[in-house]
């Protein structure tokens, strides 16, 4: 069956010609983080908001939910494979396949949240195996062992990236010696275009597709480098070297790198956890080169995302890995607006001026208000339920719904509007 391609302005302005049928994925919308939802409530009663069901029967794992049609895909991991499950939207599952090797090192659970377009359903796997999914049945389309087969190398943590759809291709990034970005035919995995090699391992990062002049642009974070692709034809152009961190023990390290850049009219935000600060890189008018413009060792984000809203940037610091603060910095300079503790450092996603955060130690969620002057706290309750472990799962909005994932458990609260 074939879509129409239409034009639409997104939400924050970035432009991008999108597919009238819609892409659920990583850090909607857009992964800006910044959800369209509207009607959303205000304050939470002092327990929370209603909890409408929750599920303890997934696998273990870090991704968040996405969503196709009355259904939500999530993934796990059993054993030596990570499993894409398939829920009805009262939280049953309704079936379960293998989308591939499981990370068999450090922190195993599955990490990278599924991309869903229409009934097929799009993964990756802790080491790099790509799949495709008939989302109504489970059954596999197509499956390609796309770091293996692409001399891709690996961090400490394997891979987490979640797949990019555009049109009819399908983008990953492999890193190492031979390529660091390649293109896919998302119906058969064939592959369309590889980018030349910038001799760096992939951060643990899902990039970005922004529009920049004429071109259509994939900006990613790998270990060592922010790069930038034509998404035309693979061809890299432009890298910026990622900041170093101030601490020398640090160094000896692969570090971290997963927080997925931030976008708005030709700039582009970076920031990465132990210490390396971030640096905001504006993109020439073609986007064929870029310069850093400042940078900032306040707002030091680990892997719990940050958001964009009227001109500030919000999220959580690196102090050390057990430990973290909530800031805001301002868009244009870097300058830094405030800095609270408040339990831990953690996710943050945004829906009508608010933000949701997650803080990652002991599941307290936060209602603030985005507000440049002051960590303004509305209203909080604790998540409580799955095994032992981080609260690494960034929250999602779906429908007044808020969904929270914790190791092996997933639950939605009622979060509209009376």
């Amino acid at each position: 069956m074939k879509f129409k391609v239409i034009s639409i302005a997104f939400l924050l302005g970035l432009g991008l010609e999108l597919n009238a049928q819609k892409i659920s994925g990583w850090r909607p919308e857009n992964r800006t983080g910044v959800s369209a939802e509207t009607g959303l409530m205000k304050s939470w009663p002092q327990d929370g908001p209603a909890l409408l069901w929750s599920n303890l029967e997934l696998g273990k794992g870090y991704s968040s939910p996405s969503f196709g049609s009355n259904t939500i895909y999530i993934t796990g991991t059993a054993g030596k494979d990570d499993l894409l499950y398939a829920l009805d939207m009262k939280g049953k599952i309704l079936w379960k396949s293998v989308m591939g090797r499981s990370w068999n090192r450090t922190f195993p659970e599955s990490r990278a949240t599924p991309t869903v377009e229409g009934d097929r359903v799009y993964t990756c796997s802790g080491y790099g195996d790509l799949a495709c999914f008939d989302g109504k049945t489970g059954k596999v389309i197509w499956s390609y062992k796309a770091s293996e087969l692409n001399k891709g190398t690996y961090g400490e943590w394997g891979i987490a990236e979640s797949l990019l759809i555009d049109g009819d291709k399908l983008y990953y990034t492999p890193g190492g010696p031979e390529t660091m970005t390649i293109a896919l035919n998302k119906n058969t995995a064939a592959l369309v275009w590889k980018s030349a090699s910038i001799n760096d391992k992939p951060g643990y990062v899902s990039p970005i597709l922004i529009n920049r002049g004429t071109r259509k642009i994939i900006i990613n974070v790998a270990m060592n480098h922010v790069f930038a692709v034509d998404a035309a034809d693979g061809k890299v152009l432009w890298t910026i070297e990622n900041e170093q961190s101030s601490d020398v023990n640090m160094r000896q390290w692969d570090l971290i790198k997963c927080t997925t850049p931030l976008y708005s009219d030709g700039m582009v935000y970076v920031t990465g956890g132990y210490d390396t600060g971030g640096m905001m890189i504006k993109m020439s008018d073609d986007g064929s080169g870029a310069k850093v413009v400042w940078t900032d060792r306040h707002l030091d984000d680990h892997h719990g995302g940050v958001v964009l809203i009227n001109g500030y940037i919000y999220g959580s610091n690196w102090i050390n890995n057990g430990l973290g603060n909530w800031c805001c910095i301002e868009w244009n300079t870097g300058r830094k607006m405030w800095e609270q503790h408040w339990n831990n450092k953690g996710s943050v996603i945004a829906a009508e001026g608010l933000l949701y955060i997650y803080e990652e130690k002991n599941g307290n969620v936060g209602l603030l208000k985005a507000d440049p002057q002051k960590f303004d706290l509305v209203s909080s309750f604790r998540f409580s339920l799955g095994d032992m472990g981080p609260f690494w799962a960034h929250p999602v909005i779906h429908d007044g719904v808020l969904y929270l994932r914790h190791s092996n458990a997933l639950a939605a609260y009622n979060i509209k509007a009376k």
